[in-house]
């Protein structure tokens, strides 16, 4: 959706902003705002009590107004996955890139993750930590979107581990058990973190040096 600043009709003010424009990105605004909540809420509770009535309250919107933007709450709580998705690859996965492909990108993803955790970057740690379990028994459109987030994480492990491989970084191992290891100590380390229990980086960090220790 265009939400930027049309050009001037002929004759009209100069910069002058089309009304609909405004109410575009009055709309997005608004979005935004319920969009950020809902993802802290979501993190903290479930997306179960990710509620038209909640976000009012919080975000000092009106229930109606939050209705009008999304329609139904399953179409609420999809959207709430989706803008964690963005900001989880904004955090962890963008900065990555940086890295060389293979053991170099492997650790910073690890170690952005760390930030993504610890800082947090949602108000209860992971996102999808705190709601795949309640999902995953549950099936339809908000677990397909879940899981599929899941699926691209693991996937993009699985890729530099597959890069180290063929770089010679590493030995040949098996790729699917070294990122169900990974990815699992990361989900204990949020639970860890979230006890206070900062002795959990280190862990993973030990972890997954393991399993890159072995050179080719």
């Amino acid at each position: 959706m265009d939400t930027g600043v049309s050009k001037s009709m002929s004759g009209g003010r100069s910069g002058a902003v089309p009304l609909t424009d405004k109410r575009l990105i009055k709309g997005a605004r608004a979005r935004d705002t319920v969009l950020r909540r809902a993802v802290d809420i979501a993190s903290l509770d479930g997306l179960d009590d990710v509620s038209f009535g909640r976000l009012a309250t919080d975000t000092g919107m009106s229930k109606a107004g939050i209705q009008t933007l999304f329609k139904s709450k399953e179409a609420l709580q999809l959207a709430t996955i989706d803008y964690a998705r963005v900001m989880f690859i904004d955090a962890v996965i963008h900065p990555a890139t940086d890295a060389a492909p293979g053991v170099e990108r492997l650790r910073s993803l690890v170690e952005h993750w760390f930030g993504y955790a610890t800082t947090p970057l949602f108000e209860g740690g992971c996102f999808r930590v705190a709601n795949m379990a309640r999902f995953d028994s549950r099936p339809g459109p908000v677990r397909d979107a879940l899981f599929g987030n899941q699926r691209e994480w693991l996937d993009t492990l699985a890729m530099e581990l597959r890069n180290a491989v063929a770089a010679r970084e590493i030995a040949e191992l098996d790729v699917d058990l070294a990122v169900f290891q990974i990815d699992s100590v990361l989900c204990a380390a949020n639970t860890a973190l979230r006890l206070g229990d900062e002795s959990a980086v280190t862990k993973v960090r030990r972890t997954v040096e393991d399993l890159l220790k072995t050179r080719a």
